[in-house]
């Protein structure tokens, strides 16, 4: 072989390693250039839409909830005190009677006709007793001549005792009837709503047994509710000072609250339920409470000075406790670790970590993490959104 043959040789061997080493080299560069693209910061998130709400320093109650149920303050069956014939009925069922009102009227005629006779009966009575009183003196007078005997002077006495006891009895007789006969008129014993006319015109009715109405009390009127046996030493320590105060309230009820006070503690703790019954006054002028519905009580043992609070919704339940994203002046958030105390009405008493006027998100918390950015979004704008999408087929 001649020198020629080995320099091309030399020349093709050079040329096959050095292409594998250009591509190796571009693989590289490009690797390099990847992996540097990817350290460039990526651009910022947008700000997260959320409402807000602050914590605000107020006075607020320290309330006990319950069920309540509305009784009246007396209930009264109405019963006739004489047997006979409904004659006329003088209300309407369901509508308010007061005290002294005519309801029902029995048949007189047979009760007068009883003060009729009793009093027949008196006169001539009366006048036995007129006659057995001038034989009595008569008698007496002989006896103390001795002209009549002892025995005869004791049957004119006896006859003269007799008689007085008779009119007496008659008189009696006569108040009886008197009393029969204002019993005809069945009047309301005090002020109450009528309840379903039981007897109707008529009918015999029968004394004592026939029950004719059912008359409530309504003004004032009575809640009764039961609260755990926890609470019983702090409401009688409470009620010492002065009666409670009770808010009650019901589903689609018109106005505010009505206020009325405690004013019973049972006696005895349930041991079935551990629950101890008390009872509220309400004055209820204006009927907004019945008898035998169910209410929402909320029974108001102190008071809490200063507290800070925020919308119950606002406050989050997380692996290390609850917390709240507190909002800070350049719109991120901070999560803050909190202590819950009592809520009320859609608020909640914050004991710890949260200072009034700062300013806690209430919605939106699913898309938040700390140092979050956030844009404050109005209720009114997310409520109508929210109707929006309701309304999509």
């Amino acid at each position: 072989m001649n020198e020629s043959y080995f320099n091309e040789m030399k020349k093709r061997i050079s040329a096959g390693l050095f292409a594998p080493m250009i591509v190796i080299a571009a693989v590289l560069l490009a690797g390099c250039s990847k992996s540097t693209s990817s350290n460039q910061p990526a651009p910022g998130r947008p700000p997260v839409p959320v409402l807000v709400a602050q914590a605000v320093k107020k006075n607020v109650p320290v309330q006990v909830l319950a069920i309540g149920n509305v009784t009246a303050l007396s209930k009264v069956t109405i019963r006739s005190q004489v047997t006979g014939q409904l004659k006329e009925v003088h209300f309407r069922e369901g509508e308010e009677v007061k005290k002294g009102d005519l309801l029902f009227t029995i048949d007189p005629r047979p009760l007068q006709a009883a003060l009729d006779s009793a009093r027949a009966n008196l006169a001539r009575d009366g006048a036995q007793l007129g006659n057995a009183r001038i034989q009595f003196d008569r008698e007496r007078k002989l006896f103390d001549q001795k002209l009549v005997s002892q025995d005869e002077f004791d049957t004119s006495k006896a006859s003269l005792d007799t008689l007085t006891g008779t009119v007496a009895a008659d008189q009696a007789a006569i108040t009886n009837a008197l009393l029969n006969l204002e019993y005809a008129e069945i009047r309301s014993p005090m002020d109450g709503v009528a309840g379903s006319q039981l007897v109707f015109v008529g009918n015999i009715i029968k004394s004592p047994d026939d029950a004719m109405l059912m008359l409530n009390q309504v003004h004032p009127i009575y809640v009764l509710f039961s609260v755990p046996e926890q609470y019983y030493s702090e409401i009688r320590a409470e009620t010492r000072k002065a009666p409670l105060k009770v808010a009650v309230s019901f589903q689609n009820m018109t106005g505010p609250p009505r206020l009325g006070e405690q004013t019973f503690i049972d006696n005895a703790v349930d041991a079935t339920t551990g629950m101890i019954q008390l009872k509220a006054r309400f004055a209820n002028e204006d009927n907004a409470l019945w008898p035998g519905q169910f209410v929402q009580v909320a029974l108001t043992l102190s008071e809490l000075s200063g507290a800070i609070v925020v919308p119950s919704q606002a406050i989050q339940v997380g692996q290390d406790g609850e917390y709240v994203f507190v909002v800070k002046p350049d719109q991120t958030v901070e999560m803050r670790p909190v202590k819950r105390g009592d809520t009320l009405q859609e608020e909640t008493v914050v004991l710890s970590g949260l200072q009034a006027d700062e300013t806690v998100v209430t919605d939106g918390h699913l898309r938040l993490k700390p140092d979050a950015k956030v844009m404050v979004k109005s209720a009114q704008a997310d409520s109508a959104s929210t109707n929006a999408a309701k309304s999509r087929p």
